[in-house]
């Protein structure tokens, strides 16, 4: 009998471990979510910055005189 006890123990023992493994892995999963989204807007940021800066080879940033060294 105490064998049945013990095999009882066990499996409630187990089923405990399995319900706070379901809450880790949700809680983990929203972090990952998280996250994502906010990877997923600094890549929009970063691409909205990128189209504002003008290509470096426009001048549209340097006034005449400022590629020269200042020795010239």
């Amino acid at each position: 009998m105490e064998h049945l006890n013990d095999t009882e123990q066990r499996l409630t023992d187990l089923e405990i471990k399995a319900s706070f493994t379901e809450d880790l892995v949700d809680q983990l999963n929203q972090v990952i979510i998280r996250q994502q989204q906010q990877i997923d807007r600094l890549v929009r940021e970063v691409g909205q910055l990128r189209q504002q800066i003008p290509d470096a080879g426009t001048g549209a940033l340097a006034r005449p005189g400022d590629d020269l060294p200042p020795h010239y």
